[in-house]
């Protein structure tokens, strides 16, 4: 057999490997995660649950979801163990900066709504007509240019004439 035969076998067995080594680093990282939690830490469940861990035992969890309202987890089903501040940002809204008030009024956002009103004035005087004109008027713009384009070529209308005949 020639080296060039075994190649796609090589390829797929070391495409595996890289699979299954990225894999089991992930599995270890995620346990390493999970044995970061103390009673208090707050978490994320695989479902999106926030909640506040009370108890720890060798596969569950005790996890507060509310006050005075517990729920027994397994370990597997933490997602992600998370910082006391970012906890509380997500769960109780606290923020650490003062957010900008929005206004009740939206006209008071933008500088300029003298200079708006007066663009607006101006794009609808602009306003291009896009609306197709009835065969007579058609007709009879064509005659007073003098042309003949857009006609079929039998009696000099636009549209055939068929009502006009």
């Amino acid at each position: 057999m020639s080296p060039i035969t075994l190649l796609p076998f090589i390829v797929l067995i070391g495409a595996m490997f890289l699979m299954t080594r990225s894999a089991k680093k992930k599995q270890q990282a995620a346990a390493a995660m999970r044995n970061e939690m103390q009673p208090g830490t707050g978490v994320r469940t695989i479902g999106g649950m926030y909640a506040t861990v009370k108890e720890i035992g060798d596969e569950t969890v005790l996890l507060e979801v509310a006050p005075g309202v517990h729920a027994v987890y397994a370990k597997n089903a933490i997602g992600a163990v998370l910082s006391d501040a970012e906890y509380n940002r997500i769960v109780h809204g606290d923020t650490d900066e003062e957010l900008p008030a929005v206004p009740d009024d939206a006209s008071s956002l933008t500088g300029a709504t003298e200079a708006a009103e007066a663009d607006a004035a101006v794009a609808e005087d602009a306003k291009i007509d896009l609306g197709k004109k009835d065969g007579a008027a058609e007709a009879n713009d064509a005659e007073a240019a003098g042309s003949t384009e857009g006609t079929d070529g039998k009696d000099g209308k636009a549209d055939g004439g068929a009502a006009e005949k």
